[in-house]
């Protein structure tokens, strides 16, 4: 809308109507929440667990207490879906029916974008097929991401509405070694979606980098991840700041280590890691040595037995207006067992080398950033071979718009006229009036303390109780509402029987029509959405009733 939308759909990747499913929750109205959310991401589950909340920054409630609790509102609400009997399966054609469209679509890679792509192209009627070369789908929510923030049972519970759908999964099939695209192409493929992660770890990057006891930190969560028993050591230190690192130091606590390093060059303030994860980490007796940069790791008979490192200051801003490490020429030397490097991971593609394909510097693919088409026409790519290492629920929405863009290029339809751009564009919350709201305290699930965190691999965070939900969506200020247009609206009532969450009504004894005569009052009215506050009456050639500029 040219006034702007709510700030918290237009920072989330996905842009999901988050105030439309805290509306429907303040309801009871749980899978018509869930529905509502999967229009846009079909994982709710697994982003209230590992979503990083950009809504939550751009929520406009912070600037009157604090933000609503929208991960976990939606956390509470995705619990549908671990139940057969309250699961939300989007409306599809059977399977045995072969759908409407019989088109063979390949999804190489079974992460959060390639799934993502295969749900939507599921709901237009394709049943696409996901390569995935490890023994289950799931990525790098499956093995990058530890139990103690997603359990696997509930990624799977959300993966088996996909099966649901009739969306085939080959495990096991490793595209360019197994079976090669163009053997593909001759099988009937139509097109192609790759879909890879960046699942291979930087290199360190010091003398002694290559000693045993030296591994990626992402290895270490994928090893950890398919169950096998892996060592640390006593003492550990931790390359990185990212979230990535906050995983790897705490599965290293939990792994035995009674000594955990991260060493960061940077200052905490510069520290990219969530600051909740940071806390958590620290909580459980990790220790942070920051303006710390590793520049030797020294070993004996091969292996690590300790790590030499610079301390650092910090100089002027770099490019990216981030102050650079400067190092000061005093060194300290570190015993430890083990070193997990956690400073960035690489697309790997293996032996998926289409011809003609372009590449970036650092490996990931050029595409069309509209479309996602590379340069072959029937390959399309997303997720973290398309951005390097990003955040599940930007590969979510690359997902969603590569299912469009594949299903108008199977169909030889054009790729861009009509199509909507997605773009969205913050109201100015200056002009929202939040002086007369008055603070209430912000519901947090709290964590279960029945078992120490660092000595288990559950996800000890607690999800909201019904009651808690009813009041933090009370929170919502509603301030992205759709205002309608009076000179437009003809009170027809085709918007009610459209809107598949019976959001939309149409009123004529409402309390502000009290002023109207007889007449005025046998016109329809329009009342958008339940809003509580501030009731949006749209009216034509009906004069009498004023309606200021925001349709209050």
């Amino acid at each position: 809308h040219e006034t702007g939308t709510a700030p918290c759909k237009t920072a989330c990747p996905a842009h999901i109507s988050i105030q439309g499913y805290l509306k429907k929750a303040s309801e009871g109205k749980y899978q018509d929440a869930l529905a509502l959310i999967k229009r846009e991401n079909p994982f709710p589950a697994v982003c209230g667990r590992v979503c990083n909340k950009r809504c939550e920054d751009a929520c406009t409630r912070g600037t009157i207490d604090k933000a609503v609790s929208i991960d976990a509102v939606k956390r509470f609400i995705a619990e549908q879906d671990l139940k057969a009997e309250t699961r939300y399966i989007p409306p599809v054609r059977q399977p045995s029916m072969r759908g409407p469209f019989p088109e063979k679509i390949a999804i190489i890679g079974g992460g959060p974008a390639g799934l993502s792509c295969a749900f939507y192209l599921a709901e237009l009627g394709y049943l696409p097929t996901v390569f995935e070369k490890e023994s289950r789908v799931g990525g790098m929510m499956l093995n990058g991401i530890p139990s103690f923030r997603l359990e696997k049972d509930l990624l799977q519970a959300e993966i088996d509405v996909l099966k649901d759908m009739g969306i085939e999964f080959r495990c096991g099939v490793e595209i360019g070694k197994d079976v090669t695209i163009d053997q593909l192409r001759k099988e009937g493929y139509k097109a192609f979606y790759l879909a890879i992660g960046a699942q291979k770890a930087t290199r360190i990057g010091v003398p002694g980098d290559d000693l045993e006891g030296v591994m990626g930190g992402i290895d270490l969560l994928r090893r950890v991840n398919q169950g096998e028993k892996v060592s640390v050591g006593e003492r550990c230190a931790v390359i990185g700041g990212g979230n990535v690192a906050m995983d790897v130091c705490r599965t290293a606590v939990r792994l035995g280590a009674k000594e955990t390093y991260v060493l960061y060059r940077r200052s905490e303030a510069e520290l990219p890691a969530a600051k909740e994860e940071l806390k958590a980490a620290i909580e459980e007796g990790v220790q942070f040595r920051f303006l710390c940069a590793p520049v030797e790791i020294l070993g004996e008979d091969g292996k690590v037995t300790a790590i030499r490192v610079e301390r650092m200051a910090l100089g002027e801003p770099d490019g990216k207006g981030r102050r650079k490490p400067v190092g000061t020429g005093e060194f300290e030397t570190i015993v430890v067992d083990s070193i997990l490097g956690a400073i960035g991971q690489r697309v790997d593609l293996g032996g998926i080398l289409p011809e003609g394909m372009t590449f970036n510097k650092n490996g990931t693919i050029q595409a069309d950033t509209f479309t996602y088409q590379t340069s072959q026409p029937d390959i399309f790519v997303g997720g973290d071979a398309y951005t390097g290492p990003a955040f599940v629920i930007d590969a979510i929405a690359e997902g969603h718009v590569a299912a469009e863009s594949i299903h108008r290029y199977a169909q030889n339809a054009n790729m861009t006229i009509g199509r909507n751009p997605r773009e969205f564009y913050a109201l100015d919350k200056e002009n929202i009036r939040v002086a007369g709201y008055d603070e209430h305290p912000r519901q947090e699930a709290g964590l279960d303390t029945s078992v120490p965190a660092q000595e288990t691999f559950r996800d000890m965070t607690r999800t909201l109780t019904e009651e808690q939900v009813r009041f933090e969506t009370s929170r919502c200020l509603g301030c992205g509402a759709s205002v309608v247009d009076p000179n437009k609206c003809i009170g027809c009532g085709l918007c009610t029987t459209q809107c598949g969450f019976d959001a939309i009504h149409l009123l004529r004894d409402h309390p502000e029509c009290s002023n109207m005569t007889v007449k005025e009052k046998t016109k329809p009215l329009v009342l958008l959405n339940g809003a509580k506050r501030a009731v949006k009456i749209i009216r034509r050639e009906i004069t009498g009733v004023s309606v200021d500029g925001n349709g209050r």
